[in-house]
């Protein structure tokens, strides 16, 4: 008999850990190869880890709610055979191998469940978290690195610098130890505070109803609030007039749909414009790491699509610019339907490189979205309405009724100045309101 290590797969760009929800099957049941064996969440979707080879299920090393790093051993499965399945990968790969399992032994040293940084009176970026929980630094020894960033933040260099004296048995000088505090004292002075306001009791009257948030609802609380404090968020609004997308999209919707067995929405005509937009303005096709901008060579769209829950999630159509119009609305669909089934797969929220979100789907005019790190940049769609207008004509001016909307841009002040956040936008609502209404799909 054999043993196989099932381990967490690989599950994207920038996904380093996640949660498990359920074990599907349980010690001494039997396995087929490419059966699932637990459902895990990760902080942008819930997926099924199915089994390499067909067993015995021996051993669960994790439980429950859990939170596993991405390369980690999850279970054990006894398979037929004389040699372990598992010993192929590490024959291939024994220097990777042996360098995981040393990280996870220091892991398990150091502390004793994994990190939760949510107690931390001091900001942390997700670099930092990610390094940290790599090399099984505990939130105490965090908070003792000197920062050199801002407001006396760690950088992705400090926390570098701090393995390796650590590794090399050098001791930090008392300097470190000294302005770290200083650098948290406004935060400090202001946590007293908020403890305060959480230990004050609520008020519930005898019809008011308890609930706790969902996992999902919590990761999203915690990005929302991690990316006001990354970004230095700004915006840019402009009206657009769309007459003539609205008279051209209710003019061949019945024929798109006939012959495509899809409704064109329009949204893909919106993303259409971005797309277009962004191959012009390349600046805001790029992602923030610590003090390192990063031009990304593809533009890969995410759209903001609602879950049964009522949760939002960020899809993403990738190659964006490459597709025609068509082909841009069959994306638009089947990742929205899916989002809706709760049937998207790890690889459909990756990459993301800019943002697009339909408030007016709710009849919002427009909104102040935030940045969806570590982009740069979110477009809001907001609601089209019939308003009156003045139409200039070589014969003169005169008020007539017009399709408008508002496009809301938020963008990260950091590395997008108010040139390039107006152009882009503005550019967006160029080819809007030049769209060829005799044009064909």
């Amino acid at each position: 008999m054999a043993r196989f290590e099932l381990k967490l797969p690989k599950m994207g760009e920038s996904v380093a850990e996640a949660t498990i929800t359920n074990w599907l099957k349980e010690v001494g049941d039997k396995i087929e190869a490419d059966e699932a064996v637990l459902e895990i969440a990760t902080d942008k979707v819930d997926s099924e880890v199915p089994s390499e080879v067909s067993g015995i299920l021996v051993e669960q090393l994790f439980g429950k709610d859990d939170l596993v790093q991405v390369g980690q051993t999850i279970a054990i499965i006894e398979t037929e055979g004389d040699a372990p399945v598992a010993k192929a990968e590490e024959a291939d790969a024994p220097a990777e191998v042996a360098a995981l399992e040393a990280t996870i032994e220091t892991a398990k040293e150091t502390v004793a469940a994994p990190q939760d940084f949510s107690g931390s009176d001091k900001f942390f970026s997700p670099l930092v978290k990610n390094i940290a929980k790599e090399e099984g630094i505990s939130v105490a020894e965090l908070e003792s690195i000197a920062g050199s960033g801002k407001d006396g933040r760690v950088t992705k260099e400090d926390i570098l610098k701090h393995i390796e004296n650590r590794k090399s048995g050098v001791v930090e000088t008392p300097k470190a130890v000294v302005q770290a505090p200083k650098a948290a004292e406004p935060v400090a002075q202001a946590a007293p505070v908020q403890k305060s306001q959480q230990a004050v009791p609520v008020s519930v009257n005898g019809g008011d109803e308890i609930i706790e948030m969902d996992r999902m609802r919590k990761l999203i609380s915690g990005y929302m609030t991690a990316s006001v404090q990354t970004s230095a968020h700004v915006q840019s609004f402009i009206e657009v007039d769309v007459t003539n997308i609205v008279k051209w999209r209710e003019k061949v919707k019945t024929a798109f749909e006939k012959r495509e067995g899809e409704k064109l929405t329009f949204t893909p005509i919106m993303m259409e414009a971005v797309a277009k937009a962004l191959k012009d303005f390349p600046g805001m096709n790029i992602s923030v790491d610590g003090d390192y901008i990063i031009k990304k060579k593809n533009i890969n769209l995410g759209m903001a699509a609602a879950l049964p829950n009522g949760n939002l999630i960020v899809p993403v159509i990738k190659n964006a610019d490459q597709l025609n119009l068509v082909g841009m609305a069959k994306a638009v669909n089947d990742l929205g339907n899916r989002a809706k089934a709760g049937k998207l797969k790890p690889d459909d929220t990756q990459g993301g490189t800019y943002t697009v979100t339909n408030v007016g789907t709710f009849g919002s005019v427009f909104g102040t979205p935030i940045i969806n790190q570590p982009q740069v940049g979110i477009l809001a769609l907001g609601a089209i309405r019939k308003v009156p207008a003045v139409i200039e004509t070589p014969e003169g001016d005169f008020i007539g009724i017009r399709q408008k909307m508002f496009l809301s841009h938020s963008y990260d002040h950091r590395v997008v100045d108010g040139a390039l956040g107006g152009s882009f936008v503005k550019r967006v609502a160029e080819y809007l309101e030049a769209f060829d209404i005799d044009r064909d799909f």
